[in-house]
């Protein structure tokens, strides 16, 4: 089925069923929407007529100025701990639920709008966004959906004909946002803040219903709403790991009950291997950095535990009881999906005892000489014989050459052929990743100069993450040290 711009096949069960979650908001109208960027390949998936939203018209609907017909627009009202502080308060302060989509998979799918103004949930923002950070979550979001990683995507970016109020006042922009639900931790903790157990129930209800179906049929429903969660994080962050993606603000706010990554402001990927990595210009002490993302999970984790617990058990007790049992399940979860990831990048099919030693004595190889993560993991897959590709890439060449004996006895009780291995690990392993500096260029060029055509360059490599081609060297390249030097991102808020 296809639609014209003005008429989208909206089924808005957030608005019909949850009352109380939301505000009713309209967007800000803008001076001159203009279209920068419209998924197309989205748009179809969504069953949506791209042709005719890559359009005037359609810059109209997605900057905020054309509300489509059954559209429900509405700030949802969320929670959250941020850097370790609660706010009881935070909410939708500068994005809009339009409404969901059935897409042509038959999953439900939210459209919304993100800096399409103030809302009661603003706390003093504008509600605004500017161009740079909207194309930067437009990039990592395909990237992250090319990588096979569960994300929110952007359907579509467009530039509002004003300035935003930020340093050097950069070109205002809207992005329309796709997910499976905009539903976070901090949705829970908003009304566990209050003592509302009625609308924690309701929501929990309506979560499960959503993204944990099975769930309704367990003896304890709300305990499997939080096993089901914890699962889906384990993945998704075992995911993030497995290609170095920091993502910055692991706020509970910004932790989603169905497993995707949401909010890419200051995210970034590592390049030399270190689990101390941090570019969060906020991020001051480290809480987000790279190696401390899985206890943050299990951490987000224990707070959507506390917000459950009247509905697990009336007896606090038990249900204290029930949900520490979940939660300390969730290293070893975590550990299980990461490490059949890692045995996947080294080519290892069946799992051994000493598997986990041979990737951390790898890993630890990676950071005492300072090796780029993706290359790395890359080169072993260029060529499992030879092994130069990697080897070229480290100093002391004896500890590489110790450590690669040992992979190829490890290998040596695979059935697999070496052909058939290198194409295995070269389908698990990037060789293009979002690059900083190559999408810093490709915002600088996009802001500073109205040139698109670095970025949507970009986003043609990043969009095939795992074939190589030659006219794309540049972008399997690593930062220079200068470029690397200081490298800061920022929330973009």
């Amino acid at each position: 089925m296809t639609v014209t711009p003005a008429s989208f096949p909206f089924d808005n069960t957030f608005a019909r069923s949850l009352d109380g979650f939301f505000v009713p908001w309209l967007p800000e109208r803008v001076p001159a929407p203009a279209m920068v960027k419209l998924n197309h390949a989205l748009a179809t998936e969504l069953g949506l007529d791209a042709g005719a939203l890559d359009s005037p018209e359609g810059a109209a609907i997605f900057a905020g100025n054309q509300v489509p017909e059954g559209a429900t627009p509405l700030a949802q009202a969320y929670a959250g701990h941020q850097f370790g502080g609660f706010s009881p308060q935070l909410g939708d302060g500068r994005a809009l639920l339009l409404g969901e989509l059935i897409d042509v998979f038959g999953q439900r799918r939210d459209l919304a709008l993100k800096g399409s103004g103030r809302t009661p949930f603003s706390r003093g923002g504008d509600g605004k966004a500017a161009l740079g950070p909207v194309l930067r979550e437009y990039l990592m979001g395909e990237a992250m959906h090319a990588l096979g990683i569960p994300t929110t995507r952007v359907l579509a970016a467009v530039t509002t004909g004003e300035q935003a109020n930020r340093e050097g006042l950069p070109p205002g922009a809207v992005l329309a946002r796709v997910a499976a639900s905009h539903i976070r931790v901090g949705t829970f903790q908003y009304f566990a803040a209050r003592g509302d157990t009625d609308k924690l129930r309701q929501l929990a209800d309506y979560t499960i219903a959503r993204h944990d179906p099975a769930a309704a049929q367990a003896d304890n429903p709300y305990l499997a709403l939080l096993v089901g969660t914890s699962q889906r994080q384990a993945a998704l962050i075992a995911q993030w790991m497995a290609v170095g993606f920091i993502h910055g603000v692991m706020n509970t706010d910004n932790m989603t009950l169905s497993g995707e990554t949401i909010d890419y402001g200051p995210c970034a990927f590592m390049n030399q291997y270190d689990p101390s990595t941090v570019f969060s210009s906020i991020d001051h002490h480290g809480r987000y950095a790279y190696g401390n993302q899985p206890p943050i999970a299990q951490w987000n984790l224990a707070r959507l535990a506390e917000a459950l617990l009247p509905l697990v058990d009336a007896d606090r007790d038990k249900a204290v009881a029930a949900v520490t049992k979940v939660l300390h399940s969730f290293p070893v979860l975590y550990e299980q999906r990461w490490l059949a990831l890692m045995r996947q990048k080294l080519g290892l099919e069946a799992a051994q005892e000493d598997d986990l030693t041979l990737v951390n004595d790898f890993l630890a190889l990676l950071q005492a000489q300072g090796v780029d993560f993706s290359q790395a993991f890359r080169g072993l897959g260029e060529d499992v014989d030879s092994r130069a590709h990697a080897r070229n890439l480290f100093i002391d060449l004896a500890a590489f050459d110790a450590w690669t004996s040992r992979w190829h006895r490890r290998l040596a009780k695979e059935v697999a052929t070496p052909g058939s291995r290198a194409g295995a690990m070269q389908q698990v392993n990037p060789v293009y990743i979002p690059r900083n500096h190559k999408v810093e260029e490709a915002l600088a060029a996009a802001v500073e100069r109205r040139d698109f055509a670095p970025f949507e360059q970009l986003l043609t490599v990043l969009s095939q993450p795992f074939s190589t081609r030659v006219e794309w060297a540049e972008y399997a390249q690593p930062a220079t040290p200068a470029q690397a030097l200081g490298y800061q991102t920022f929330c973009g808020t």
